[in-house]
């Protein structure tokens, strides 16, 4: 693979993937960068071939999701684009029998180890935060031990209370030691 995909790769695919409806995507301006050609080109390519993409590879968004992903992409004209398209993960890989470029498929390469990528960090994630919980768990039953330890090492820190003896002349051990009560 050129160097200059891998590039492309390592930069820009993870940071255009989006979450929109509870699915991982990327905008069809963002692919259509990525395989060097113009939006308009891909979504003619897609419309040519719809009966290749049903609703769950791909969706066109409505007007408000488009307000706020131009609040947080840069993408120049989102905001008033008449429609975009949101490619999944499947939807992606079918755009490389659509294009049939050897740049499309060497993206499309690249796109889909994106995905395993995120794929496998969020599994990671998850399994992280499990743990997490299950040791938050453990510790949660082991506090009134933990807490009746300290009261134990606490006990035997503080220094032993010796009685005091009274200084001076003490008046019974005189009566004892002349035999008077």
């Amino acid at each position: 693979m050129p160097k200059s995909l891998s590039i492309i790769a390592a930069e820009r695919i993870e940071k255009v993937i989006f979450l929109i409806r509870g699915q991982k995507v990327i905008l069809d301006r963002d692919l259509a960068n990525l395989y060097g050609v113009e939006t308009r080109v891909l979504n003619q390519a897609v419309r040519r071939n719809r009966d290749r993409f049903p609703d769950d590879f791909m969706f066109s968004l409505t007007r408000e999701e488009i307000r706020n992903l131009s609040q947080i992409v840069i993408s120049s004209g989102i905001k008033h684009a008449p429609n975009v398209f949101a490619f999944t993960e499947q939807g992606v890989a079918m755009l490389s029998s659509v294009l049939n470029s050897k740049r499309a498929i060497e993206v499309n390469i690249l796109i889909m180890r994106a995905f395993v990528r995120l794929r496998e960090a969020l599994m990671s994630s998850k399994e992280f935060s499990q743990r997490l919980d299950e040791l938050e768990k453990r510790i949660a039953s082991q506090d009134e031990s933990i807490r009746t330890l300290f009261q134990a090492i606490r006990q035997l820190m503080a220094p032993a209370e010796r009685p005091t003896k009274k200084i001076g002349f003490q008046l019974r051990e005189r009566r004892a030691a002349y035999g008077r009560r």
